[in-house]
């Protein structure tokens, strides 16, 4: 079985629902999108935990040409944002085109036909002349290391895979991890645990959350008066855009935020013990900021016991720590975040040449502008390397991508061929460009996070710059980066 389309996009989150939506505007008929889970939604379908919720305000969190009136929050949980989604793809008409519980399994580039041959799902084999990534980064779970873990004999989940019909009330729970999923699930189950251990390798850097509802007068205005919504976005937008500066080289700025985090941590925890303990000793800014307001104290209810000693040992029924305590356990919950610098994880991308994309990335993850990579014609990858952000909604960065793939697809048609590929030496120029911007950042201010390759140690998930800085190098193709290919106007 076989089917053919112009445009085959992997991943019905917000990058591959805002290409098809684009592509839907621009008179583009024949796409589809192919999602592995068996809902729309991307990371806020997998992600379904309690607390789940976003650390972006929610009027920034959303497309700019699909602004939401009815956000009920500040900082929409999960449910409201995954009804957005649902309802953003039904609005737009592309709804149709999703295929769920179809995973990209193959695809490889055929010179001679220049199409992609995608297998996805049980076989099925879709070409598509351009192939789209929308799968981001935040959807395989990370599990540590530890000594023993296979042998626990109660229920253990990753928060990403959130296991609902397991009973925690009462029970002796263990959290490893004290991330941005944890301070958000740790004060939802807290309450219900009978003990709860929350097992921290490094402390993280903390900022309030001004979360709260919004008002039902302020809904019916923006209802009435768009241009409402558009004014609170811009507010929001700059205000966020400014903290970059802090991260990349203002000194004065970044302590200006970890003063503020000392602060929150001053008057939340009153215990000076455990206020050391929760202390970071890197740069603000260097792993990521987790926003919230009931963490520190969740941590410090009678039934929460915050655990700094390292793991030794998993047992059947408790957990060991280096320093010889043994802590009966029923269930763990790993909060350890994701494998956010492996991308396409489990997927062979074969381009020209029958190079596997992660032959090609043996030394270095790289595209050029985190979009195209070269020797993989008509690819085109959204929220690829160094484009993640540590500041502002990366909503933004997906929309400025999508324009610059439309842009390439628009310069084919126009030119009358059918294939584009980046040249290497642009490739190699963005890339190069990029690590001499990152020293002196703090994200190379001398910790470990997700933001970093494992094998290499360097930030290929973090753009080392503004929003507005991208959005300019983003604004539209340049026909000097590509080589051309293929006759005969695109579709």
């Amino acid at each position: 079985m076989s089917e053919s389309v112009d445009v085959l996009i992997v991943g019905a989150g917000f990058s591959g629902l805002c290409m098809a939506i684009q592509l839907k505007e621009a008179g583009w008929d024949s796409f589809l999108i192919i999602e592995k889970g068996e809902e729309i939604g991307g990371t806020w379908w997998y992600n379904r935990y309690p607390g789940c919720a976003c650390d972006i305000p929610s009027h920034l969190y959303s497309f700019s040409f699909d602004r939401n009136p009815e956000w009920t929050r500040m900082y929409a949980e999960q449910p409201e944002i995954l009804d957005y989604l649902r309802a953003a793809a039904k609005r737009h008409g592309v709804a149709a085109r999703i295929r769920l519980k179809t995973p990209l399994r193959e695809a490889t580039w055929d010179e001679q036909q220049g199409v992609w041959h995608a297998i996805a799902g049980d076989g099925v084999r879709i070409d598509a002349r351009v192939l789209v990534s929308g799968m981001g980064a935040l959807h395989v779970p990370r599990y540590p290391e530890l000594n023993g873990m296979e042998r626990f004999a109660g229920p253990a989940f990753h928060s990403a895979a959130w296991n609902a019909d397991v009973n925690l009330e009462g029970k002796n729970v263990a959290v490893i991890g004290t991330g941005a999923s944890s301070a958000q699930f740790v004060p939802r189950i807290a309450p219900q645990a009978g003990k709860l251990y929350v097992f921290q390798r490094t402390p993280a850097w903390i900022l309030p959350r001004p979360d709260g509802p919004i008002p039902a007068r302020r809904r019916r205005l923006f209802r009435r008066v768009p241009g409402a919504t558009w004014l609170v976005r811009t507010l929001i937008f700059w205000r966020l855009e400014m903290f970059v500066f802090g991260f990349l080289r203002n000194g004065t700025m970044r302590r200006l935020g970890e003063k503020q985090a000392r602060l929150h941590l001053e008057r939340q925890v009153p215990d000076p013990g455990l206020r050391d303990r929760l202390t970071p000793r890197y740069q603000f800014g260097c792993k990521r900021i987790v926003i919230s307001s009931d963490i520190y104290p969740t941590l410090m209810r009678p039934n929460v016991e915050l655990v700094t000693s390292g793991i030794s040992e998993v047992r059947a029924h408790s957990i060991v720590t280096e320093d010889g305590l043994e802590r009966p356990i029923d269930a763990i919950v790993y909060g350890t975040g994701f494998r956010a610098t492996e991308m396409l994880r489990g997927i062979r991308i074969v381009g020209r040449g029958g190079v596997e994309i992660h032959e090609a990335w043996r030394e270095r993850i790289s595209a050029f502008l985190g979009i195209t990579v070269s020797g993989f014609p008509n690819f085109f990858l959204l929220l690829g390397p160094n484009t993640g952000l540590g500041h502002n909604s990366v909503v933004l960065m997906i929309e400025a991508q999508v324009r610059y793939v439309m842009s390439c697809l628009r310069l084919m048609r126009k030119r009358g061929q059918t294939v584009m590929e980046v040249r290497a030496d642009r490739q190699r120029k963005f890339v190069d460009e990029a690590r001499r911007r990152l020293p002196g950042t703090v994200w190379e201010s001398g910790c470990r996070s997700w933001y970093q390759d494992e094998r290499t140690g360097e930030s290929t998930a973090i753009w080392p710059g503004s929003v507005v800085a991208y959005q300019r190098r983003t604004r539209g193709v340049a026909r000097k980066d590509y080589m051309f290919g293929g006759k005969g106007p695109a579709k």
